[in-house]
């Protein structure tokens, strides 16, 4: 299963695509309205305003071997505790290995943006994040169905 933190998700055509590639079913989760779909392995969940309401809803269903995209580092760092593969929309993994180190510098730029010696400016989303993200997106899918068949052949 693919769950995707939707609201402000750049990358949601490339998720569809991957996904269909792979016959994965895709979850999105946000707080407003998203586009509909016919198809039987896209499902799209509305969850109230509250605060991280999309990111607890997510939290508590992905686990091992789902595949989780996301900018929000305490979501990745949720999701990277339950054994999910979890990418952000511009191809940056978050693993065990540096999670820790994400987590850290997240909470490091807060502080500076909270003092005032960072104006906390994002770089733009640019077709070189696009495509680092179709490449990571491809391989952590093919992990997940390589796990989920190795699940299944030990049942």
């Amino acid at each position: 299963m693919i769950y995707v933190d939707a609201d402000a998700c750049p990358v949601k055509p490339e998720i569809l695509k991957v996904a269909e590639r792979h016959g994965l079913e895709v979850t999105f989760v946000a707080n407003s309205g998203l586009r509909p779909s016919r198809d039987p392995m896209i499902h799209n969940v509305i969850v109230s305003n509250a605060f991280d309401a999309a990111d607890n809803w997510i939290a508590e269903r992905a686990g091992a071997g789902d595949v989780v995209v996301t900018a929000d580092v305490p979501l990745a760092v949720r999701c990277v505790a339950t054994g999910a593969f979890v990418s952000g929309p511009t191809g940056r993994v978050f693993d065990e290995t540096n999670i820790g180190m994400a987590s850290a510098m997240r909470d490091l730029g807060a502080h500076l943006r909270e003092t005032g010696e960072s104006k906390g400016y994002n770089a733009a989303f640019s077709p070189k994040d696009r495509s680092r993200f179709l490449e990571t997106f491809d391989r952590l899918c093919r992990r997940a169905k390589s796990l989920s068949a190795q699940a299944g052949g030990q049942g």
